[in-house]
């Protein structure tokens, strides 16, 4: 026999599964980070020696040493697109090797910090890798009005 008591308490636990399967749910969708980290207004251009090439989903990173004006050495760390994505624009693995000096252009991050969204890497020899972008494109995820 049901009680009143027992009712309250069935629709209490069935409320607390619903949100926690509704949080579940939305964890993957919500977990991908937008763009608005990077000021897609302005472009750099560094020249430093690539200290690591991470191959890594969700996202590619370039490690790059550069040299400020006070010969002091600090670490970029430049945010690529997924690996699946940067195959099929003509990157590999072995792209980026240590020690290379390379030329990344990217957009900043916002808060001034030493690291930013790639756009861009020109090798001593002259070749070069980008984001897959048409050179004529606005910014990544940020809506037009």
């Amino acid at each position: 026999m049901m009680t009143e008591r027992n009712d309250v308490t069935i629709r209490k636990s069935i409320l607390a599964l619903a949100a926690l399967a509704a949080s579940i749910g939305y964890a993957p969708a919500g977990a991908h980070h937008s763009f608005a980290m990077f000021d897609q207004t302005k472009a750099l251009s560094l020249k430093g020696q690539v200290a690591q090439f991470q191959w890594t989903n969700p996202h590619a990173f370039i490690e790059l040493d550069v040299t400020d004006s006070k010969g002091k050495v600090v670490r970029w760390s430049i945010e690529l697109n997924s690996p699946n994505n940067l195959t099929r624009q003509g990157w590999r693995r072995s792209s980026l090797k240590p020690g290379e000096t390379v030329t990344v252009t990217f957009n900043p991050l916002r808060n001034g910090k030493s690291g930013g969204l790639f756009n861009k890497v020109v090798f001593a020899d002259g070749r070069s890798l980008n984001d897959g972008r048409p050179s004529n494109s606005g910014p990544i995820n940020v809506p037009t009005r």
